[in-house]
């Protein structure tokens, strides 16, 4: 029996047992004063007696009764008024931006950080579809309603909104069920500003970026040497008119040349320049070929050899920011790199996994990481590379990013046997086609 129930069924047990205690107090004095001054009276006087003494005992019933349950609904309002603003008190002292939603997706209520995040009035959100949802995420919106109708919440997913003026808010948003009544359906968005924490991953990103950039160095100077020193001496030779053989398909080896130093010049340029986070369908196997070209000149000169197989999910899209997704994978291509030693292997693989997922996996055979050393992975500036080597922030800026996307990352790793990185990443199931080129 609920609290409800056994405080209503107290009620009447409390109202009746009073109740007879007041009829029987009332009879009791109404007979002590008959005893008292009216023993004499005839029979006609003593009737009306008694009927006065029915009256009389049914109007202080009556208005002991009508006191009781007055008494009690004002108590009871007192209770609902000082819990009304208790919880209204909770609700705006929560740091996040709470929104009550009905059925048909109009706000029903909000709290005060609501108001202070997205820079409108209670008055002016109240019974509105959803003026802080941009445009573009309403298909998104749509998708998580419908996890939550079927009874899954959607929990901590990086997603952007709009204040009043427009302006786009980076934000973590939770979507749950919410019921008073068996016929009513609300839902609870509980919304985080995360601009913050946006903006400092983005500024750690780009360190990793650079110091993967300066780790580079070397096998980036190795690798447009070649060709420019190929392109400078045949210019030299049409100079001093040594050239021998046919000019126009020398002229186009040089620009073949060209193009290809264009094009990894465009590639580092692509890589280090910091862009604003959008995701948008991107393919997977053209995002794996790019990374393993980017890094190609560093594994080259150690002389190790990569590995790539990503035939089996070419069409396949990941909606993902294809600079964090690619930032993503060259952090754990550069950890297997410095991992291996010179004549090393890395491996790396995608295929489609259960659960409209793809799994990518990075395999070395490197020196593997110690069992006491890899619950600490992915922490912040922890690293097992030697001083100057690493920023100890590569793994967990990984982690972070697969968190953005709904992603998961794992190590599995056996000391000086290798170590295997382990990424899920949910497939665009909206988006079909092949991969878009590198």
């Amino acid at each position: 029996m609920g609290r409800p129930t056994r405080q209503r069924n107290w009620f009447w047990v409390t109202l009746t047992l009073s109740s007879i205690t007041v009829v029987a107090l009332v009879l009791a004095v109404w007979e002590l004063l008959e005893n008292r001054f009216f023993r004499n009276l005839d029979y006609v006087t003593l009737h009306y007696l008694y009927i006065s003494r029915g009256i009389a005992v049914s109007l202080i019933l009556a208005f002991w009764a009508a006191w009781f349950v007055l008494r009690e609904r004002k108590e009871k309002e007192e209770h609902l008024r000082r819990s009304s603003e208790r919880y209204r008190a909770i609700l705006d002292g929560s740091p996040s931006a709470i929104l009550l939603l009905d059925s048909a997706l109009r706000i029903s209520e909000c709290n005060a950080a609501a108001e202070r995040l997205y820079g409108y009035s209670k008055d002016e959100l109240l019974g509105e579809a959803l003026p802080t949802v941009p445009e573009g995420r309403m298909a998104e919106l749509a998708t998580f309603m419908r996890h939550v109708e079927s009874g899954q919440p959607v929990l901590d997913v990086e997603t952007q909104r709009q204040t009043k003026s427009g302006s786009p808010l980076e934000v973590q948003v939770s979507l749950l069920p919410f019921r008073e009544r068996a016929d009513e359906k609300y839902f609870l968005e509980i919304t985080d500003d995360i601009r913050e924490r946006v903006r400092l991953r983005q500024t750690l990103l780009q360190i990793e970026k650079l110091t993967t950039m300066g780790q580079m160095a070397a096998g980036t100077a190795h690798h447009l040497n070649t060709p420019l020193a190929a392109m400078l001496l045949r210019m030299r030779m049409m100079r001093e008119g040594k050239f021998e053989g046919n000019l126009n398909a020398d002229l186009e080896r040089l620009e073949t040349s060209m193009v290809f130093c264009q094009h990894f010049v465009q590639q580092l340029l692509r890589f280090s320049r910091s862009s604003p986070w959008q995701k948008q369908p991107e393919s997977i196997a053209a995002t794996l070929r790019a990374v393993a070209s980017f890094l190609s000149p560093q594994l080259m000169a150690k002389r190790v050899r990569l590995t790539l197989d990503v035939d089996g999910v070419d069409g396949t899209r990941v909606l993902a920011d294809r600079n964090q997704l690619e930032a993503l994978f060259l952090i754990l291509l550069s950890n297997a790199a410095d991992a291996v030693g010179p004549e090393g292997t890395i491996r790396m693989t995608c295929a489609r996994s259960a659960h409209d997922s793809v799994e990518v996996r990075v395999a070395d055979n490197g020196c593997g990481i110690d069992p006491e050393v890899l619950p600490h992975i992915f922490e912040p500036f922890f690293t097992t590379k030697a001083p100057g080597v690493g920023t100890g922030l590569g793994l967990a800026i990984a982690s972070n990013i697969l968190q953005a996307h709904g992603g998961t990352v794992r190590l599995d790793s056996v000391p000086r046997q290798g170590t295997t990185a382990i990424v899920n990443l949910p497939v665009d199931s909206e988006t079909t086609g092949s991969g878009a080129s590198a």
